[in-house]
């Protein structure tokens, strides 16, 4: 580019010259360096013409052939030209590509904007969802899938997760819908028929409470001849221990049933607790304690010290029964797990961001780390003998899991083997309630 730039500094101080020359030829100087500098303006000008003409003709022909610093701006910009045009040509090849695998996805998919509205959908949204191109193109999707639930996930701005609806063209099935954001302002819809799956876990569900009902009544009369059993004075002294194990099994496997029907339960009602039931926390806090005290793990009250540090006066929405499960399965799970001289630390105050949180902590066995992500599993267990001996049922956690998703919760564990364990609830914002202007539920009330 600079030599190009002396080209043209040469062919400028050439035109002068001449134009010197011929003024002192013809005794004219102004006009002949006038007419010097005119050819050479007139020059650029012609090139601009020829620039515009080329750029107006859409640059679909070769650029004008020139010397100079037009020369260089020619190549360059027909060089500028063709690499925006291979860009462009890979670009349309990556979005045909990214159609033909989004249309061949057998979930329905869907391309919206930043106001969610549809710019693109494959065959499968079509079928599911029942979409037409020339009449729902640009149509926001809420007004299509008009579910509640939906119109719910599309505002709260929380893509993490998917969510569940009834389908809007057969209300027999069910869809999973999740958004994925992409780019500025975009979104990737996806909508899959779980119909099948929905009807598996509904049949497992049934499976559940039906068998846990039918096993309820033969446990219940085995253990009422046990008790009596266990009264019967002619009995010798050998048959006190056997009497006493089978006694044991069979409150162990009452326990279980109880457990069974809770977590079908929790699995089988809508998947958010109510808000309209205030919860006094810190009262449901100290009857758990207590009872756990005198009842539970009575036998082993001098062992265990179980001390409520802290207990700001926070009030709860929810469901004080599951709330009530939830925080008596945290507590007895951390008595079981400690041995003796344990120190167990229960805490209800809000964190930093004003989210209530019921913290558990003890100083037992703990759990190795490779067991955490999966302890909330049903009859997972990080130590079978251990919980078996101690009357665990390894559905504890499952149940705490399931309460806290009803709550909108989450539940946070930190644990080292050999040096205890953190079982940490964490509430969103939108349930704290304020107790002096928070009715309390009948239930915490009666248990003052």
């Amino acid at each position: 580019m600079q030599e190009a730039w002396f080209r043209e500094g040469l062919v400028l101080a050439l035109l002068l010259g001449i134009a010197l020359v011929a003024g002192l030829l013809v005794g004219h100087y102004g006009w002949c360096l006038l007419a010097a500098v005119g050819v050479f303006v007139g020059r650029h000008l012609y090139q601009l013409h020829r620039l515009e003409r080329w750029l107006r003709a859409g640059r679909k022909r070769n650029p004008p052939q020139s010397w100079g610093v037009w020369g260089e701006v020619f190549e360059q910009y027909y060089h500028l030209q063709r690499r925006h045009y291979k860009r462009k040509k890979r670009l349309g090849k990556v979005i045909r590509e990214f159609r033909e695998s989004t249309a061949a996805m057998p979930d329905g998919t869907l391309v919206l904007d930043g106001e969610f509205r549809i710019v693109w959908f494959n065959d499968a949204a079509r079928h599911l969802l029942r979409l037409n191109k020339s009449r729902d193109l640009g149509q926001p999707i809420g007004n299509l899938v008009r579910s509640p639930g939906f119109n719910a996930y599309l505002r709260s701005g929380q893509y993490d997760h998917a969510t569940q609806i009834s389908s809007p063209i057969d209300d027999s099935r069910e869809l999973s819908a999740r958004l994925i954001p992409y780019g500025t302002d975009q979104y990737l819809a996806l909508f899959r028929d779980i119909t099948r799956l929905h009807r598996l876990q509904a049949m497992r569900r049934d499976f559940v409470a039906n068998a846990s009902h039918e096993l309820r009544s033969p446990i219940t009369v085995l253990a009422g001849y046990l008790e009596s059993l266990a009264e019967e004075k002619s009995l010798g002294p050998e048959w006190v221990a056997p009497i006493d194990d089978m006694q044991a099994q069979c409150l162990r496997m009452t326990s279980l049933i109880d457990e069974l029907l809770e977590l079908s339960r929790l699995e089988t009602e809508e998947s958010d607790a109510s808000d309209n039931q205030v919860v006094d926390v810190p009262v449901l806090i100290r009857r758990i304690i207590q009872y756990a005290r005198a009842e539970e793990f009575g036998d082993r009250s001098g062992e265990l010290d179980i001390h409520l540090d802290d207990c700001e006066p926070i009030h709860l929405a929810g469901s004080e029964q599951e709330l009530h499960s939830a925080f008596s399965n945290l507590i007895s799970n951390a008595m079981r797990y400690s041995g003796e001289g344990g120190q167990i630390r229960v805490r209800w105050q809000a964190d930093g961001e004003g989210r209530p949180v019921f913290e558990v902590s003890d100083n037992g066995i703990g759990i190795d780390e490779k067991h955490l992500p999966f302890i909330t599993q049903r009859f997972y267990r990080a130590n079978s003998s251990h919980s078996r001996r101690s009357g665990g049922t390894g559905l504890g956690l499952a149940i705490v899991k399931h309460v806290l998703q009803r709550h909108g919760a989450d539940l946070e564990i930190e644990s080292k083997v050999g040096e205890g364990s953190v079982f940490r609830c964490r509430f969103p914002v939108v349930r704290a309630r304020n107790p002096e202007s928070a009715p309390r539920s009948v239930e915490t009330a009666q248990g003052m």
